[in-house]
């Protein structure tokens, strides 16, 4: 028996009634879920669907939480086990491994990933920072403030240094965009710390990912598997759903629009998916709804892996064309509903009890529903997962590095970049006014020294002035005022007499 697939389609096993069970490449952008409890065998169905879609041309995005499917870049070396289950499926079992590409946010697994503050905006922040909605307006005036003055934010130390220019001129932003509380402010500061000691420093930064990096296919057409080292990421789990949740918002706002493509442009499997969900305010769930229903028409498929279907809301599920269900065990109430819900979700098979089956499942297998060439959902068929061609589990210290050495975008990323920003141009200002005050104090200090200086001169001037002797006078003539005074007097006297004898003289004639 050999199973025969059509042209447009990836294969991911064999139904019970002995038919193939395929995805439509066409309608791969109308996004899925891969489900199940642990240990059922979702990492596999999960790397033999990325490495499918990477031979048939598509590149692919996975977070690899626990490392194991990093094995997909090795080619495989088929046990007995697995070889006999290919022969049973009329399938000829060729090892092979898709190019892959190995990312890591704090740089040690894979090649460092990094976006800029501005770019992640202030309502993911919000999300990632936990700010309540008093805290996010804030932060959304501090980020329009800082395009209006254009601050640069790129990494965490701008975000503060604009923080505290906000807080040091609140009065005044204040009145244009509502009042700015500095303890809000200081809540911010102190929950960004707490992120950077979670390491979300080596995330925000320069160089930021190019999308098309991420959307790469090699010289023989196959796309490139791109694997996140999620490990110690997932041990920050609002940060390792943020920067997912970044990374579609920003294909989705950069890609075009293509409406239904022959086949994906990416796809994008969203490993332990419920930390999306899990206590995500309405504004932010209402986002992820959007961006999951109109993402498709930018090519991209958007596939959710998770433990049970009920972890994703209703919302969102509903827009998820292609459904792979492992077993479901139902020990309480709470997994008795999900099973419920899980087993309603499929177009039933007359040929057997779903919920039944789900519970009944053995690892390896699963209950798959695709869409149709008319986009409706076929009816689930239960399913033996095809064995994977690559390798099964991870990567050793020594393969990882050869990838990462190896790797087409080796050089890119590996140094971080720190161009002058809001922290630079805001330290700038901070010295310049700093130096202005200096030069200021000491022209004013010079002007009082000058001004006392003047006013001991006037005041010694003063008392020289008042403590300056007088010329003294004196009783005694000179030589020359007693002849003048002798002559006058002389002739004074002489005069007088001249004048008496007259006046005797004519008294005597007249007697």
């Amino acid at each position: 028996m050999t199973l025969a697939i059509g042209e447009g389609e990836i294969l991911i096993g064999l139904s019970h009634e002995g038919g193939p069970v395929t995805q439509r490449l066409d309608r791969s952008n109308r996004h899925g879920v891969v489900a199940g409890a642990t240990g059922t065998g979702k990492t596999v169905t999960l790397q033999v669907m990325a490495q499918a879609f990477a031979d048939a041309g598509v590149p692919v995005f996975a977070a690899d939480v626990k490392g194991d499917l990093s094995g997909v870049a090795m080619t495989g070396a088929p046990n007995a086990k697995m070889q006999e289950r290919a022969a049973s499926m009329g399938l000829t079992l060729t090892p092979s491994a898709p190019p892959v590409v190995l990312w890591d946010l704090f740089g040690q697994k894979g090649h460092p990933i990094r976006t800029t503050i501005s770019e992640m905006g202030p309502v993911l922040l919000s999300r990632l920072l936990e700010l309540n909605d008093v805290q996010e307006g804030v932060l959304t005036v501090v980020f329009h403030v800082a395009d209006q003055d254009g601050l640069l934010l790129l990494d965490l130390k701008d975000l503060q240094a604009a923080l505290k220019y906000v807080a040091d001129h609140a009065a005044e932003i204040g009145t244009q965009y509502g009042n700015v509380s500095p303890a809000t402010v200081g809540a911010i500061q102190r929950k960004l710390l707490t992120l950077q000691s979670q390491g979300a420093e080596n995330f925000f930064g320069e160089p930021a990912l190019k999308l098309a990096d991420i959307m790469r296919t090699d010289v023989a057409g196959r796309g490139y598997v791109n694997l996140l080292a999620a490990d110690r990421l997932i041990q920050s789990p609002k940060l390792y759903s943020t920067f997912l949740l970044w990374l579609l918002s920003e294909l989705f706002e950069e890609l075009p629009e293509m409406g239904d493509p022959d086949k994906p442009k990416l796809v994008f499997f969203f490993d332990e998916a419920h930390l999306l969900f899990n206590d995500a305010p309405k504004p932010l769930l209402e986002k992820i709804e959007q961006v999951v229903r109109l993402i498709r028409s930018k090519g991209v498929g958007v596939y959710f892996v998770t433990q049970n279907p009920a972890d994703i809301p209703d919302a969102v599920l509903s827009q998820l064309g292609a459904r792979v269900q492992h077993a479901l065990r139902a020990y309480t109430p709470a997994d008795q509903k999900g099973l419920k819900a899980a087993a309603q979700s499929f177009r039933e098979n007359p040929a057997f009890d779903t919920a039944e089956i789900i519970q009944a499942l053995g690892v390896g297998e699963a209950l798959i529903s695709t869409l149709d060439e008319k986009g409706a959902p076929c009816v689930v068929q239960k399913t033996l997962i095809r064995p994977p061609a690559s390798r099964l589990g991870p990567l050793t210290p020594e393969e990882r590095a050869a990838l990462i050495a190896g790797s087409p975008v080796a050089g890119l990323y590996d140094q971080a970049l720190d161009r002058e920003s809001a922290y630079e141009i805001l330290q700038g200002r901070a010295v310049q006014a700093q130096r202005q005050a200096q030069d200021a104090a000491a022209a004013a200090e010079a002007e009082r020294q000058r001004s006392a200086a003047e006013k001991v001169r006037e005041r010694e001037e003063t008392r020289q002035a008042r403590a300056a002797p007088r010329p003294r006078t004196s009783n005694r003539q000179s030589v020359a005022e007693a002849f003048a005074t002798s002559l006058v007097r002389t002739i004074a006297s002489q005069a007088g007499r001249e004048i008496m004898r007259g006046l005797l003289g004519g008294m005597s004639r007249r007697r």
